[in-house]
């Protein structure tokens, strides 16, 4: 018998140990009672995509029977999915949540952003971001970041400091040894946290499977009318798509990840099924953001230097 049969059979004759799913909420779990005894104001970024669906399933885990001593926040682009829209807004009023929405669309009309000359308005969510959390005062900030997504965001801690402008420095990373979190920071800054940092897209589906965790439609096989830019298929919207020639087909696809209408592209799919989906993503060797997100592509560093000027 092999050495990884040995250890197959001896978790399995353990009634006590832990699945690496069970393992990864435990952590996920700890990290938001670590945030509640340490901070006073701390915010769920929730937008209805599903790493925020699980981090909020996982808060509500964490603090069941009471209620998630938190409110959640919205960086509304104005160019969202219509359909995570309302599962956004069912989600807050089943669970009676507060939710504050930070809008660019505010922010354009006051003057205080321009409209992109390609219509996406995903790298307009900075300003929004930073000035909700400064009115409101939250000194930590979860966020549904994942380490497997893109280098940037491999580089990042569970606990990341901001400083007083929002601005993410890797030199100021702090160790993290035996899940210890050091969340101590100066007035203006704050800190953002992620418990999914340790996650890969498959742990996700694979979550959401054995939880039975409701998403937005989107997220499986339909039918949609979209146009091929950049190598992506992108939805018709507002935000001015198709353009000349660009031509419009109806086509069976699903979202691996949601964003801006404008920059989230969709894949051509038949998983119409958690099952489907799960194994359609463990045959994949393309991170979700890496084959769908066109504002990651904009250069090498593109994250980077958003999350430096106080990205997610």
């Amino acid at each position: 018998m092999t050495t990884a049969a040995i250890a197959t059979e001896t978790e399995g004759d353990n009634p006590y140990a832990l699945s690496h799913l069970d393992a990864l909420e435990s952590e996920a779990v700890h990290i938001f009672r670590e945030v509640a005894g340490e901070f006073e104001r701390p915010v769920i970024l929730f937008s209805g995509g599903k790493d925020s669906i699980v981090m909020l399933h996982l808060a509500l885990k964490a603090f069941a029977p009471a209620p998630v001593p938190f409110s959640l926040l919205h960086v509304d682009t104005g160019h969202n999915f219509p359909e995570v829209i309302d599962y956004r807004d069912r989600t807050v009023e089943r669970h009676g949540l507060r939710l504050h929405v930070a809008s660019v669309q505010d922010f354009i009309d006051r003057g205080e952003l321009r409209e992109r000359p390609d219509g996406t308005r995903n790298p307009l969510q900075t300003v929004p971001l930073l000035d909700a959390i400064d009115k409101n005062r939250f000194d930590a900030v979860f966020g549904g970041g994942r380490r497997d997504e893109e280098k940037a965001r491999a580089k990042e801690r569970v606990f990341s400091l901001r400083d007083e402008f929002g601005g993410w420095d890797p030199r100021r990373q702090r160790p993290e040894l035996w899940q210890l979190y050091n969340g101590r920071h100066s007035p203006g800054e704050h800190v953002r946290v992620f418990p999914l940092s340790n996650w890969t897209e498959l742990d996700v589906w694979q979550y959401i499977a054995r939880e039975k965790i409701e998403l937005p439609a989107i997220y499986y096989a339909h039918e949609r009318e979209v146009f091929a830019r950049s190598g992506m298929w992108l939805a018709p919207g507002e935000w001015g798509g198709p353009k000349d020639g660009e031509v419009l087909e109806t086509r069976l696809v699903r979202y691996r990840t949601v964003g801006d209408m404008s920059c989230t592209g969709a894949v051509d799919s038949d998983a119409g099924t958690i099952e489907a989906v799960i194994a359609e993503i463990a045959a994949s060797r393309l991170t979700e953001r890496g084959a769908t997100r066109a504002d990651d592509k904009l250069s090498e560093a593109a994250m980077e230097d958003r999350k430096r000027e106080g990205y997610f």
